[in-house]
């Protein structure tokens, strides 16, 4: 997931690592704590070697854009190949059974934009299959283990069920939208529906939280 995540954002312009690390985690907030620097920077050597990306220039690092205890030497700055794209594309037109668990759904709904329709159809009826699934365990154990669960935990589990109910709704709205041809409104900014609201359904891979 994070290969396909480094490819799309290198179609989009050439980076360096800390900038692509920025990037992912702006693009993909649901998965930010897996983008650490432990698991880019492999991930960036093993697609240079595969002839997926390349090395483009060196660019003076400043104060603000190196993290602390870091060196400020200079910025390798990364950009696809003809063969990454390649590879991109083969990437964004999978839609197995990966791509339907929260790291996998998160990552590849970032590039919805650049995936086909009939893909983009079948990770979305493939993501609400796994959350039905995980709704009905989440009822199955309310059901019969209410009564051995302190109140933490069954609140736990109640809030796991609530998102699950609200993915589904969301889920099943986004289907309905790609049969119909119609795209995601978007809301625009200073408007009432610019903020997501309590009732609105979580983001990919993300569960609800209350907000004020």
């Amino acid at each position: 997931m994070l290969e396909l995540a480094i490819l799309g954002l290198l179609q989009e312009s050439p980076m360096h690592g800390y900038e692509l690390r920025k990037e992912l985690t702006a693009k993909l907030g649901a998965i930010r704590a897996a983008i650490s620097y432990g698991s880019l920077y492999p991930t960036l050597r093993r697609l240079q070697a595969a002839g997926w990306i390349t090395e483009a220039a060196e660019t003076p690092a400043t104060a603000e854009e190196v993290p602390a205890l870091t060196s400020r030497r200079g910025r390798v700055v990364y950009k696809i190949t003809a063969e990454g794209k390649e590879r991109f594309a083969e990437l964004i037109a999978q839609a197995g059974p990966e791509t339907y668990d929260d790291t996998g759904f998160g990552v590849h709904f970032a590039f919805f934009a650049r995936t086909d329709q009939a893909t983009r159809l079948r990770i979305l009826e493939g993501r609400r299959r796994t959350i039905e699934e995980r709704r009905e365990g989440l009822r199955d154990v309310l059901g019969r283990a209410a009564e051995r669960l302190d109140a933490y935990t069954l609140e736990l589990q109640r809030h796991g069920l609530d998102a699950c109910e609200r993915e589904v709704r969301w889920l099943e709205e986004l289907i309905a939208n790609e049969r119909s041809g119609r795209a995601p409104t978007v809301p625009q900014p200073g408007t009432a529906g610019g903020r997501r609201d309590n009732n609105s359904p979580p983001p990919p891979g993300e569960s609800r939280t209350e907000r004020p």
